[in-house]
């Protein structure tokens, strides 16, 4: 099973742009926000296991 950590760089409408944290690159990750959970802002950390997004505490 694969985990990523992602950051939300920015939301734009029902979009949100991530940016992997654990294996940095240079392409942002376009997510819809009915992926995401409500509560995200800007700079909030994410875990993507088991196809699904959680907050990272």
């Amino acid at each position: 099973m694969n985990t990523f950590q992602y950051r939300v760089v920015s939301i734009d409408g029902d979009y949100a742009h991530l940016e992997r944290i654990d294996e940095p690159s240079e392409e942002l990750k376009l997510v819809a926000r009915a992926l995401l959970p409500p509560e995200i802002t800007e700079g909030t950390k994410l875990l993507y296991e088991w196809m699904q997004y959680s907050i990272m505490i």
